[in-house]
């Protein structure tokens, strides 16, 4: 079978599998293959990653919080142009 999943590959490997789920030319055995891809993939990742260290937490942190401050203020000042606006708006259809 050309289209099975590898013995190296299968997380599984020790399990054994209907052929169904292991042969990729079938429908369940291709979503099979590729949750088992995409679990492999994650694991990959996860072991890549590394914690922040003290420094650049604080780095981001201080950037998130900038990040904050300056749309709150954006939509402040967007609120406080549009209450005369409204009022204008509003006042005419009296």
């Amino acid at each position: 079978m050309s289209g099975s999943i590898d013995k190296a590959e299968n997380p599984l490997a020790g399990i054994p599998l209907p052929g169904f789920l292991t042969n990729k030319d079938q429908p369940i055995g291709w979503a099979f293959s590729s949750f088992v891809e995409f679990i492999q993939d994650s694991k990959r990742l996860l072991q890549r990653c590394t914690k922040p260290d003290a420094r650049e937490f604080k780095k981001i942190a201080f950037a998130c919080s900038i990040g904050f401050a300056i749309m709150g203020f954006i939509g402040y000042i967007v609120k406080l142009v549009f209450i005369p606006i409204n009022n204008i708006i509003v006042g005419m259809g009296m």
